[in-house]
């Protein structure tokens, strides 16, 4: 007698072994027809898997998020058997599904866009055939054996390369087709449906290793209905027009160059809204009791040695020898806050310290990974580094989780999820500290009435951390801020403080980024926003333009008084229509355009033009100047009126 225990806790008995897709039909007809897959005392697997024993099991249904990754690994199956029956030559290697879809590598071909419509063609008829989806077993030397029959090379090294103790590998056939996979698969090619897309092809490396055979790669995407892959591709057209190096580009804030991949070429109106960020982290930094220090670019690998970095982090190091001598330029700003906090003697009355630092660092990014702002070889991070005492840190976390949350929210950002990155294989430090302080960073989100996942094995190498993903304006996800827990560096500088007692006691240590990287967070903003800032926030707040030049003394008069005021104005006296000039500006996101004409300057008014709005006011500058005054000022700040 076997035991199925469902997700509601009611129970099923058999008498022989059953799989997910028989517990599903007893269950209904509708949920059969809807499953794709079954969790197994929480391993996914097989829908028609036969369960020997008893088991707490839960059906993975199209409405459940999980089902996309399956059905999209299924496709890219689909995939690589529609090729290979256009094109015998080529190998198959791997074809995993990924974030938004799939793709698939091949060797022995190459292909252009033209050539997806007649591969989905030849996907429509494996998909129609409704072939059944078989998982077999077989002995590691007679798959070897198989894939060499097969010619398929690619398959034989991947097998090759198992572990020595793994004996058996499972495989997976469709028609006459055999994939080395480990699943799990949908039951029939049938379900694949209808909603699917090859959407470019791409060159790739075997096993991702330039050194290695170049690939074809062909890209995916599929869903469980038209109306779910019709609502993707609309998003992707609204990412595209957001996209940041677009916008950038039309709105003259920065560019990029073949001298200095990796890093930013800020423009003047760039810059200027890269250093209103700074501005505003730093007054908010002010008010939350933080300190802000600055640290070399350059330093000694001996430091890097003792804070691990040099072991750890080596190979994304940029270095120099100078005096013969090796010198790091730095990843990371953590020992540089902690040099200086070392300095002098610390009681427990001065804790907790919060110790502020806007450094730039640098990290060796492969050149196929660059991606405008948001993937960069240098970069500027809101670095903070908090010491303070055990009693204090759950109270310490609490402070940044709050702090980090209402600086999204005035930018728009307020759909949060917080993921717990718990401790990676490779680590530094005892499991004790890792427990406390995983713990630790658990108890404060749980305590404040935070919902978390946990991130398995995705900690620093130091220590836990909290990491802080986005929803922007269109529903895309974007990692940004982070909060790490840490016992080992200050560990490993022996850093200490006096206690109560009159005794050392060793700090904890909490790495803190609101935005992350600044350039990163720029780029996000940049598309959220698609390049229309808040009012405070506009490198450019307000052009001044007149109808003719009879009012340019006009214009220079009040584009002073708003500098004056803290404005960032310019003004446009070329001689152009003035429908030119607030086209050209509108297209550069500038917020306000203030147009000026024989009446205006007659009556010491001005037109007033906002961005995305067709219609027009008329006011008087002094009124005008006194709200653009208040709305540059800083969301969240207080001002002394």
């Amino acid at each position: 007698m076997i035991e199925i225990t469902l997700p509601d806790g009611a129970k099923m008995q058999f008498d022989s072994p059953v799989s997910g897709l028989q517990i599903a039909q007893k269950i209904s007809d509708g949920l059969a027809k809807n499953s794709v897959a079954v969790r197994v005392n929480e391993t996914l697997t097989d829908l028609t898997t036969p369960i020997t024993q008893d088991a707490t099991i839960s059906l993975i249904t199209t409405k459940n998020p999980e089902s996309l990754a399956i059905l999209r690994h299924t496709t890219a199956h689909v995939l690589a058997q529609a090729v290979k029956n256009l094109y015998p030559q080529a190998l198959v290697t791997i074809g995993p599904a990924v974030e938004n879809g799939f793709y698939y590598d091949f060797f022995g071909i190459i292909l252009k866009e033209e050539d997806l419509p007649k591969i989905e063609a030849e996907m429509t008829k494996i998909i129609a055939a409704d072939l059944p989806i078989v998982r077999s077993e077989l002995p590691r030397a007679e798959a070897v054996k198989l894939f060499e029959g097969r010619g398929e090379k690619y398959k034989v090294e991947l097998i090759n390369d198992l572990p020595a103790d793994v004996q058996t590998v499972s495989l997976y056939t469709q028609g006459d087709y055999v994939e080395l996979c480990r699943g799990p698969h949908l039951p029939r090619t049938g379900m694949v449906g209808k909603a699917f897309k090859l959407t470019k092809v791409a060159a790739a490396y075997w096993r991702g290793d330039a050194t290695k055979e170049s690939l074809q790669r062909v890209y995916g995407t599929a869903f469980w209905s038209d109306k779910d892959m019709k609502a993707y591709f609309t998003l992707l057209e609204e990412a595209e027009k957001r996209d940041h190096r677009k916008l950038g580009r039309e709105m003259d804030l920065f560019h990029f160059e073949e001298y200095a991949p990796g890093d930013v070429f800020w423009h003047p109106r760039g810059w200027t809204f890269f250093q209103t960020l700074i501005a505003y982290m730093r007054r908010r930094q002010q008010a939350e009791g933080y300190v802000e220090i600055n640290t070399p670019q350059i330093m000694d690998k001996v430091l890097w040695e003792t804070s691990g970095h040099w072991n750890w982090y080596r190979e994304n190091m940029y270095t120099t020898t100078i005096e013969e001598k090796t010198f790091a330029i730095k990843p990371m700003n953590c020992p540089g806050g902690v040099l200086t906090f070392k300095q002098g003697i610390t009681s427990y009355r001065d804790l907790p310290k919060r110790i502020a630092e806007f450094g730039r660092v640098h990290r060796y990014e492969a050149s196929g990974a660059l991606h405008g702002l948001l993937r960069v070889r240098a970069f500027t991070q809101d670095d903070a580094h908090i010491f303070c005492t055990p009693e204090q840190f759950k109270g310490e976390c609490q402070r940044v989780v709050r702090f980090m949350l209402d600086i999204y929210k005035d930018f728009g950002l307020k759909d949060v999820a917080i993921k717990l990155s718990t401790r990676p294989k490779e680590r530094i430090g005892t499991d004790e500290i890792w427990d406390m302080l995983e713990q630790g960073l658990a108890d404060a989100l749980t305590d404040m009435g935070y919902a978390y996942t946990i991130n398995p094995g995705d900690g620093a190498f130091y220590g836990p951390k909290l990491d802080f993903k986005l929803k922007d304006a269109i529903g895309r996800e974007w990692q940004l801020g982070t909060l790490q827990a840490d016992l080992n560096l200050p560990e490993r500088f022996d850093v200490t403080y006096i206690g109560e007692d009159g005794q050392k006691h060793r700090p904890i240590m909490l790495h803190r980024a609101l935005f992350g990287s600044l350039e990163r967070f720029s780029g996000v903003l940049i598309e959220h926003c698609a390049g229309a800032f808040p009012f405070w926030l506009a490198p450019v707040q307000v052009v001044v333009a007149p109808i003719s030049s009879e009012q340019d003394d006009y214009v220079k008069e009040i584009a002073h008084k708003l500098f004056v005021a803290g404005i960032r104005v310019e003004t446009d006296l070329r001689n152009e229509k003035i429908s030119y000039k607030v086209r050209e500006h509108s297209l550069k996101k500038v917020p306000i355009i203030l147009v000026v004409g024989a009446k205006e300057k007659a009556e010491g008014t001005v037109t007033i033009r906002r961005l995305g709005n067709n219609s027009q006011e008329t006011v008087k500058f002094d009124d005008a100047l006194r709200q653009f005054k208040q709305d540059a000022r800083f969301p969240s700040v207080e001002y002394d009126d």
